[in-house]
């Protein structure tokens, strides 16, 4: 594109697929806050809203009419920056807290961002093997089996816990640079994450209000 025809930044805010993809960071920059200040419901909360955002962004843009192919580039790209954040950062963040910063808690977490960071720029670079399958595990999975696994918690200590947490990220981190197939859930499955996320958003908030 001629520099002189480059359009200002700002002008791609205003479109709305990437007001949601904002959104979604804005949900991840929360979670990142809880989770240092190791409230692990909250920064569930955060991650699970995080997802959906980053679901319906994608539904957006494909239902809108007029978006221009730049605009499309644009909220591509920014999408991706926002899963390292959301996908990347953010687990690796609930990983290091609930392992109260040891330093062999440093290694995994930096797995989980390296991991989430080759996967983007392969996904970016290669795309899907086809129109409904993608090749390894997609990023956000992870923290919605995360978000699963937190509700049991309470039943270990916090040493097995925290063990159980690492060991299931590096896990899903080699899932996620495998070669497995995965499908490419769309359609009607946004309605299933959408109740997902309300029912464990309400069960968070029910351990939130117990903790005041």
């Amino acid at each position: 594109m001629d520099r002189d025809k480059q359009i200002s930044v700002f002008s791609f805010i205003k479109d709305l697929p990437n007001v949601c993809s904002l959104l979604g960071l804005f949900s991840a920059v929360i979670g990142i806050y809880f989770a240092i200040q190791g409230n692990f419901p909250a920064a569930i909360i955060g991650v699970l809203w995080a997802v959906l955002f980053d679901w319906f962004d994608g539904i957006i843009a494909r239902n809108m009419k007029g978006r221009t192919k730049v605009q499309g580039e644009f909220g591509a790209q920014l999408d991706s920056m926002i899963d390292i954040v959301s996908f990347g950062i953010l687990p690796a963040i609930i990983l290091l807290s609930y392992g109260n910063y040891n330093i062999w808690f440093l290694p995994g977490a930096f797995v989980i961002i390296a991991s989430s960071a080759i996967r983007l720029t392969y996904f970016n670079v290669y795309g899907l093997i086809d129109s409904k399958t993608y090749k390894g595990f997609p990023l956000d999975n992870n923290v919605l089996i995360l978000a699963f696994v937190f509700l049991f918690e309470g039943l270990f200590s916090q040493t097995i816990f925290s063990i159980t947490i690492y060991t299931l990220l590096m896990l899903l981190a080699a899932l996620n640079l495998s070669s497995i197939a995965t499908p490419k859930f769309g359609g009607k499955w946004v309605y299933a994450l959408v109740i997902y996320v309300m029912t464990l958003t309400c069960i968070y908030g029910w351990f939130l209000l117990n903790q005041v």
